[in-house]
């Protein structure tokens, strides 16, 4: 009788599946989703973009700046004047190069300051700079 308990212990044990190798290759594909994925950085400010009828959507892998109504000049979330533009530029074209820079202007901001920051852009060395629009209707 014992013997044959013995053996029901001994065939449950080997019975039992090993997840050891399944989370190693989940804890694996998290790696490497976390890796390889791109984080958008945004402008940090809501404004009211003007309509295009030739509105395309581009890639997120892009600088953003924004430009309120009131002329102030937002990258990463913080103001910056329009004269550290190029700096943060070019920063951001080192942490990925080859970036597009879209400018996130509101309908109501100055084409001059508009102008200003597409300027700064290009002299710190991005050969992609695009203004955001909604799509038209």
């Amino acid at each position: 009788m014992s013997d044959s308990i013995d053996s029901l212990l001994n065939e449950e044990e080997e019975n039992q599946i090993d997840l050891t190798p399944m989370l190693d290759v989940v804890f694996i594909m998290l790696i490497f989703f976390i890796v390889t994925s791109t984080f958008v950085k945004e402008s940090g400010v809501d404004v009211s973009r003007p309509n295009a009828d030739t509105a395309v959507v581009t890639e997120s892998n892009s600088i953003q700046i924004g430009i309120t109504s009131s002329n102030q000049i937002f990258m990463d979330k913080r103001q910056i004047d329009k004269r550290a533009v190029r700096a943060n530029v070019e920063r951001g074209l080192a942490e990925n190069a080859g970036a597009a820079v879209i400018i996130v202007a509101d309908a109501d901001s100055k084409t001059e300051t508009l102008i200003e920051v597409m300027d700064q852009s290009r002299l710190a060395g991005a050969t992609n700079v695009s203004v955001a629009a909604d799509q038209g209707y």
